[in-house]
């Protein structure tokens, strides 16, 4: 298996064994970032954020264990898989830092084969994480999303109610929230069928869209009811949302297939 490339975080204060570790891990294809310190190391990884970060033990000002616990106290950085290096024999240096939250650890002197299979393992686990998170993100975004309309569904819809009303009462800001109810829905359904319903509410959604500013949050409540969530908005704002969603409602027949479907819509805005 290929060693995975990426970015490394070198933190020793040898200037010679540092030397010797970047010059490997370059060889290897790693961009390399050098810190001499454990302060210039944390600030160093807040700035480039490392796949992996090669750690000394023995370094001035902060020691390579302060600096592990920074960071995986700080919620951005602690998931950035952290090599321990040292030039000690015993154990209880390493069996702290493994229980700490270290990757792993590798003893001076070492041989450049298990250096690079280190860092490499590391990587390999920072990538796995990355990966892991972004399908986490997009499956807690796609468990947010009505999956007809495309915009947010019922549970999102009442976390950024609950959000935003105590924002509001906080900075003591208005708050506009708009229940839209197609009007007569059922008969469109009834008369043409759910499909025809379903493209609808894809066109009414398409179209609120159309009118919604910055910041403002469009969710289905259920049914044909959906809801606006406008900050800063006052009761003229609101009125004046309102508008602009009938208008865009009315202002054209839905195409469905070769015919054309006209709704309305009945706006109650709320404070």
């Amino acid at each position: 298996m290929s060693t995975p490339t990426g970015r490394i975080l070198v933190a020793e204060d040898s200037l010679v064994v540092r030397a010797v570790v970047c010059d490997q891990l370059e060889e290897e294809g790693y961009e390399v970032v050098q810190a001499v310190d454990g302060e210039s190391a944390l600030a160093l990884c807040a700035k480039v954020r490392p796949d992996a970060i090669l750690l000394d033990i023995e370094m001035p000002g902060l020691d390579g264990h302060q600096v592990l616990a920074r960071l995986k106290a700080d919620g951005e950085l602690s998931d950035i898989p952290v090599v321990f290096l040292t030039g000690r024999t015993g154990t209880d240096d390493m069996v702290a830092g493994l229980r700490a939250g270290a990757h792993d650890y590798l003893k001076k002197p070492f041989e450049p084969a298990e250096l690079i299979a280190r860092i490499g393992g590391a990587v390999r686990i920072k990538r796995l994480q990355d990966e892991l998170r972004i399908r986490n993100d997009e499956l807690d975004r796609l468990s947010r999303i009505d999956g007809l309309t495309g915009v947010y569904n019922r549970r999102h819809i009442d976390e950024q109610m609950a959000k935003e009303i105590n924002v509001a009462r906080r900075h003591m800001q208005p708050l506009a929230i708009l229940m839209l109810d197609i009007d007569h829905f059922k008969q469109v359904n009834d008369l043409e069928g759910h499909p025809t319903g379903d493209r609808v509410l894809q066109e009414f959604a398409d179209r609120l869209h159309a009118v919604m500013r910055v910041g403002d949050v469009i969710g289905r409540w259920g049914g044909e009811e959906f809801i606006i969530i406008a900050p800063q908005t006052d009761i003229d704002g609101a009125l004046s949302l309102g508008e602009r969603v009938r208008a865009a409602v009315a202002e054209r027949p839905i195409e469905v297939g070769d015919r054309g479907i006209s709704i309305t819509v009945s706006p109650s805005p709320g404070q």
